[in-house]
């Protein structure tokens, strides 16, 4: 089939990738001059399987008001006159009971793991480099209240596979030896061995490169304007680059545009509870090795990964749910730099650090939208939230069997037809 992918992401371009493998004509389409250039450029290059209890839990109602009116809050909530941020907010509070949470976690933890042994595979496949580092990832904490809260959710990460392990202060130190000026602030931690970080920019880009050499068509600076359905059906994608308005037309497509796929959904009849978590993240050349982190890092006070990039250090969090602004504050960036100096200092040169921020299309259970739809050829493959770079390859995977007819091999709770 000739298949059109809407955006090129690192979800959308391991999309493009597997629905090539599996035998199609593929077509990709971003509004940008290359892939990975938005959400994907520089987020916290976690693959993060660990990385499973949602934002929606039963603790967040009250973190919520109490980070409320602090503008360094990890999470920042600037209410607007705004109805789908309102929907999102209410249903995010739905999404917070045990149950929910319970049920969330087991959706992540299973593509996950699915996604993360689907890298491996296309890794050994392809010999793609990108700053990978095998090294697991150390989930801290500074506060004995969130330990404790820890241990329920990791106790169902180990029921459904996931490798991890509780560790004291101590032990945390001899993972990370770059913590030992911190030791007397952290109360324990937890260790994901089989976890991995990488560049998802670089990954991207390669993987496009490698779509490109293999046949797919990659259609930059084209911006998409908007789906067109008739006789039940998708007739066509109308999008606007250098010639004009004009419109593609193919067999299936497959909606991969981040937090800008709600508003192109919605005029099909298609309600994505999409909303964008706006991240932020700091990358630095590393100063002094003997002092900079070696190991992937999970903050949990501040909700800050910390990946080892080469010779840079990318630290990356926080959310802010403001629309679709994408204007950097100053205030949020200079937080991360003091936490990082305060737990590694001089490990990194602050001097030369470069800021970004990046809308990450959020669910209010952080399950993402991947399947089909109303529409026998629209397929979903979006709303990965903080973990798009997590599950790209399993969800591209999975939506290529879905495309082509087949069920996926990973137990997950696909979006139907109806």
């Amino acid at each position: 089939m000739r298949v059109v992918v809407l955006g090129a992401g690192v979800v959308g371009t391991a999309a493009a990738w597997f629905l090539h493998r599996a035998g199609h004509e593929v077509t990709v389409v971003e509004r940008q001059p290359g892939a990975g250039l938005e959400t994907s450029f520089a987020n916290g290059g976690q693959i993060s399987v660990s990385h499973a209890e949602p934002w929606a839990n039963p603790s967040a109602p009250l973190k919520v008001l109490k980070w409320l009116f602090r503008e360094d809050a990890p999470l920042l909530f600037r209410p607007r006159l705004d109805g789908a941020q309102l929907r999102w907010c209410l249903d995010f509070l739905r999404e917070c009971t045990p149950a929910r949470t319970r049920r969330n976690i087991t959706q992540i933890v299973n593509l996950g793991l699915y996604s993360r042994d689907i890298l491996k595979a296309l890794r050994a496949e392809t010999g793609i480099r990108y700053d990978h580092l095998e090294r697991g990832i150390l989930h801290f904490y500074t506060s004995w209240q969130e330990f404790n809260a820890a241990q329920e959710p990791a106790r169902i990460m180990r029921e459904l596979g996931c490798e991890l392990d509780m560790k004291t202060p101590e032990e945390c130190v001899a993972i990370e030896p770059a913590l030992a000026g911190v030791r007397d602030l952290l109360v324990g931690g937890s260790m994901t061995p089989s976890d991995e970080s990488g560049d998802a920019h670089q990954f991207t880009q390669r993987l496009a490169r490698l779509c490109v050499e293999r046949g797919v068509r990659f259609c930059y600076d084209t911006t998409i304007l908007a789906l067109d359905a008739a006789g039940g059906r998708i007739a066509g994608v109308m999008v606007r680059d250098r010639e004009g308005l004009r419109q593609m037309r193919a067999d299936a497509y497959v909606l991969a545009l981040g937090s800008y796929s709600a508003m192109l959904a919605a005029p099909l009849g298609i309600r994505l509870a999409i909303y964008p978590a706006k991240g932020y993240s700091v990358t630095m050349p590393v100063r002094d090795a003997s002092r900079a982190h070696h190991v992937s890092l999970t903050d949990d006070e501040y909700k800050l990964v910390f990946s080892r990039l080469g010779d840079r250090l990318r630290i990356a969090g926080t959310c802010e749910l403001n629309g679709f602004n994408t204007e950097l504050n100053e205030l949020r960036c200079q937080a991360i730099v003091r936490r990082v100096e305060e737990l590694f200092p001089g490990g990194g040169d602050t001097a030369k650090a470069e800021f970004w921020t990046g809308l990450r299309p959020a669910t209010p259970s952080n399950v993402p939208y991947i399947g089909a739809t109303r529409y026998p050829d629209l397929f979903l493959d979006t709303g990965h939230g903080t973990l798009g770079w997590t599950h790209a390859c399993g969800s591209g995977q999975a939506i290529a069997d879905i495309v082509s007819g087949r069920r996926p091999e990973v137990d997950f709770a696909f979006t139907g037809g109806g």
